[in-house]
């Protein structure tokens, strides 16, 4: 006979058993529970042998994880990476810019700095010049040569000054406003300074020439040979320019002199001093000749 569904565990012995079992099995676990807390709290170390032998049981697969989570960073690293390549190539390209731009602008300052040098290296404390100067214009394409420098009679230019930079000579000033002046190059036909060859004392004059270039032309032709690589230098006479100061260098010698260039480029010299004159009777004859004569016509080049 087919046992009822709804019969009761209390009509089966097993099942009391069963029940009994449960209960009994349930509360030893509380006291071993209990028991294991209690020990663990007033002798700790009780229990470190198996802390160690869970640690190592768990440490394959606590590699195993770390392993994973190492490689999934780097491929999400990687996609961040790949994503943001252009921002990073934008701005790493910015920097490489600027980098470029303060390297170039270092340079501009190291070179302007070595021109002051040695402009200041040229002031002879015996021979104090009249001011510093910079020269912010000159003449570009005319037969006429002439610069403008940023000083004028405020700051005691006169005419007839001579003006030289780091180099050599630059020219004399044939005309002051208050903070401006105007100044003579060598190179212009109109301008004619005394020289001496460097090494021997060979007297000539160095005149300039209508193509910007400039000629040495000896007082007395046939006594004496250039070569290339000459120097000339002012000699003192007409006591307008100081002697010593380098004017020229020969490059193409030729029967009456050489044709050369100036120690000296106006274009390349940002900075001269304007220099008292050698002796000042010769500045007053030339002052008095030029009021006599008629201005130096205007040149439009000129800013």
């Amino acid at each position: 006979m087919a046992r009822s569904p709804d019969r009761r565990p209390g009509f089966s012995r097993r099942a009391q058993y069963g029940i009994f079992t449960g209960y009994v099995i349930a509360v030893v676990g509380v006291v071993a529970g209990l028991v294991v807390l209690g020990v663990s709290m007033f002798n700790p170390e009780a229990f470190a042998f198996a802390r160690t032998t869970a640690s190592e049981v768990a440490r394959p697969l606590g590699q195993a994880g770390a392993e994973t989570r190492s490689a999934s960073q780097g491929v999400f690293a990687a996609i961040g990476a790949y994503f943001n390549a252009g921002r990073q190539n934008a701005a790493l390209t910015r920097e490489v810019q600027a980098a470029r731009a303060d390297a170039v602008t270092m340079h501009a300052l190291q070179q302007e700095n070595a021109r002051l040098k040695a402009l200041l290296g040229i002031v002879d404390p015996a021979f104090k010049p009249v001011t510093g100067a910079r020269l912010i214009g000159s003449t570009a394409t005319s037969t006429r040569r002439f610069a403008v420098l940023s000083v004028g009679s405020h700051q005691g230019v006169q005419t007839g000054q001579p003006v030289r930079a780091a180099g050599g000579l630059i020219g004399r000033v044939v005309e002051t406003g208050p903070d401006t002046a105007r100044v003579l190059l060598v190179t212009d036909p109109d301008n004619v300074v005394p020289v001496r060859r460097a090494s021997d004392g060979l007297t000539a004059f160095v005149q300039g020439g209508a193509n910007g270039k400039i000629e040495i032309r000896l007082i007395n032709t046939g006594v004496a040979t250039l070569h290339v690589g000459d120097v000339f230098v002012t000699s003192g006479s007409g006591g307008l320019y100081p002697p010593g100061i380098p004017v020229a260098v020969a490059t193409q010698p030729h029967r009456d002199g050489a044709t050369g260039h100036l120690a000296s480029d106006p274009a390349d010299a940002d900075f001269v001093v304007v220099l008292p004159a050698w002796q000042a009777n010769a500045q007053a004859a030339l002052v008095a000749a030029q009021k006599a004569a008629p201005p130096p016509p205007a040149d439009d080049n000129t800013p």
